[in-house]
């Protein structure tokens, strides 16, 4: 798997001003459409407003679609859980990347993550990297009254694309990617969540266009919520 795409603060900047500003972004992208997802677009437009709130911001952007986490499997689970940890090989590959992508979520400020909705949830690839990423005694521990987020202070963006519209209507019910990304986020202690919807994309070009409009304005409002916090 190669290493996510780390854009570096503006060297004149001073490291003040950057941890003011919120020294770390996070964006992981997941749709397997890439260039032409509007999720990914409009994630792009939210790095943008960011960077313009926290010019001294060092954004690292994790591709999965490009970069894929492997499902985990009895090795992930045996290196991850057992006593005797990792014993092998791949059980020690498995584990140094888990590591990696928790350690990327631990050192930013803002996550952002783009989704598109593909049978009612999110891509494969997003819950394999919710699989790696929420750990015990990680991201999160367990303790007699629950369980208990270890990430709390972070706050996160969900962009999320959808061909019809679930945010309502008769297709509400239908909606598993933005509660389902809420409640993960949830677990791991991240309770500061905005979301950017971009809905309707398959009832034609004209309400697409409107969808992706609205979206984009939203982005510039959602970084203002962020900073005024």
């Amino acid at each position: 798997m190669q290493p996510a795409t780390t854009v570096h603060n503006d060297p004149t900047q001073s490291e003040s001003t950057a941890d003011a500003a919120g020294g770390e972004i996070l964006c992981i992208t997941s749709s397997p459409r890439r260039d032409t997802s509007y999720s990914n677009l409009v994630a792009m437009r939210v790095l943008r407003e960011l960077r313009q709130v926290y010019p001294g911001a060092t954004v690292t952007i994790r591709d999965l679609a490009a970069n894929p986490p492997p499902h985990i499997d009895d090795d992930f689970v045996t290196a991850t859980r057992s006593v005797a940890g990792a014993r092998t090989e791949r059980q020690r590959a498995q584990v140094e990347l888990s590591n990696t992508l928790i350690n990327e979520i631990v050192a930013a400020d803002v996550v952002v993550i783009a989704a598109s909705m593909i049978n009612l949830g999110i891509p494969s690839t997003l819950k394999a990297w919710f699989d790696h990423v929420v750990r015990p005694d990680r991201t999160f521990r367990y303790s007699a009254s629950g369980s208990q987020g270890l990430l709390r202070g972070r706050r996160a963006i969900l962009v999320l694309s959808r061909g019809g519209i679930y945010s309502g209507g008769p297709l509400r019910s239908h909606e598993h990617d933005e509660s389902y990304l809420r409640s993960a986020l949830e677990l791991v202690g991240i309770t500061d969540v905005q979301s950017i919807l971009i809905e309707g994309m398959a009832l034609g070009p004209e309400f697409a266009e409107r969808a992706v409009d609205a979206a984009m304005r939203r982005a510039g409002a959602v970084a203002g919520v962020l900073a005024a916090a």
